[in-house]
């Protein structure tokens, strides 16, 4: 029982090693005829370059390339949404007049609590305020 449980965890395994060394053979498949075809193409180079690059091309050298020429291209916009993102926003509390304006105008309406567009006007008047700062304070 013991031996049948051993051939059932590793049969996988063996299955496996299997598909990676078929994978394998044909990764060398490849660079074999790459190579051979560069070697073809390289019209009198000498055997100490072919060793010397081995048929390797590094896939990280283009995204090295495209990076650079990236950055050279958009650096001046990065370097400022990154100033943009860097800037800590002020944590501006209303003043305090301003606040219980609100707070007053809030409990007077508290059965419709949501001010026309007049009304905002009327209260960023009054208060000091910019009608966005107004909304603001009625979203939250």
């Amino acid at each position: 029982m013991l031996t049948k449980y051993e051939q059932e965890l590793t049969k996988p395994f063996q299955e496996a090693m299997l598909f990676f060394s078929s994978i394998e053979s044909q990764l060398k498949g490849l660079t074999i005829a790459s190579s051979s075809s560069d070697s073809a193409g390289l019209n009198g180079s000498s055997e100490e370059e072919l060793d010397a690059t081995d048929g390797f091309i590094d896939p990280r050298a283009e995204d090295r390339e495209l990076k650079v020429k990236l950055l050279r291209k958009y650096s001046g916009y990065l370097g400022s949404l990154k100033q943009e993102f860097m800037k800590k926003r002020k944590k501006g509390k209303l003043p305090k007049n301003a606040r219980q304006q609100l707070l007053d105008w809030w409990s007077r309406h508290y059965k419709w609590p949501y001010p026309s567009e007049s009304q905002k006007l009327a209260l960023a008047e009054s208060t000091g305020l910019d009608q966005k700062q107004i909304n603001n304070w009625f979203i939250n």
